[in-house]
């Protein structure tokens, strides 16, 4: 049965076995390992996981897909969760989770966000994302990668870029680079915001006019006296500070409030 790759879905499925085995052996999937892959598609990774584990957990919103899975594989092999990712309760699968998976393009961002829900129950995740951003999640501060997700998911989990995937390993082939990036959530005792909400609000407030300076984007929360007392210059811009600068601004905007 041919599989016609669906806009709508972002799909463009991997089909060059050389950079198959090398993110499988990214992955390095073992005996006993609890593994869910996101987007499944036509099994490029789903097949060589199976001949090292012997179970795994698929989340496929696409039915033609679903169908195709259910008719290949026994309950016993695939567990297939057929619901959009970006709603799906991962903690309904377990704890100790490995997550892994061609990531839609169109839906990246909102999925890694959705995700970071999820941290006290992932062990790590491995996934293939548009490279332009990878290179946003990973990236340094006072970098021109560096932004609003760059705070988000830093503030959460440890990442690193592995390798670049070519257009040319896809079928149909996407206009952009592919980069493997692996994820693994921060470990209990790393500086967290008080408040996850207040932490989201400031950050988004800081990134939202890239080119003017915190005293102006955060001007709502801060006066200059407020700078003082956390030792940030105002003249800085959002991009100039690390996570823990945004933990402290936003952990003394919510006891200011209090």
């Amino acid at each position: 049965m041919n599989h016609i790759p669906r806009k709508r879905f972002g799909q463009h499925f991997l089909v060059d076995q050389h950079y198959i085995r090398r993110i499988v052996d990214a992955i390095g999937p073992k005996q006993g390992d609890l593994v869910v892959e996101i987007g499944p598609g036509l099994g490029a990774l789903t097949i060589p996981l199976l001949q090292r584990l012997p179970h795994l957990h698929v989340v496929e919103i696409d039915r033609d897909i679903v169908a195709r899975l259910d008719a290949t594989y026994s309950k016993e092999q695939l567990t297939i969760h057929s619901v959009d990712a970006l709603k799906f309760d991962f903690g309904s699968i377990g704890d100790q989770l490995h997550i892994v998976g061609n990531l839609p393009y169109n839906i990246s961002s909102p999925l890694l966000f959705h995700l970071s829900q999820y941290t006290d129950r992932i062990v790590d995740m491995t996934f293939m994302l548009q490279k332009e951003v990878v290179d946003r999640m990973v990236a340094d501060p006072s970098t021109s990668d560096y932004g609003r997700l760059s705070v988000m998911l830093q503030s959460r989990f440890a990442m690193a870029r592995l390798f670049v995937v070519p257009p040319g390993a896809f079928n149909p082939p996407p206009k952009v680079d592919s980069a493997i990036v692996r994820m693994v959530p921060l470990t209990k005792d790393a500086p967290r915001p008080m408040d996850e909400k207040q932490f989201a609000t400031i950050v988004a407030a800081a990134f939202s006019q890239r080119r003017k300076t915190l005293r102006n984007t955060l001007k709502p929360w801060l006066g200059e006296e407020d700078f003082q007392r956390l030792q940030i210059d105002s003249q800085l811009r959002a991009e100039n500070l690390g996570v823990a600068e945004f933990i402290r601004i936003a952990d003394h905007t919510k006891v200011e409030k209090a």
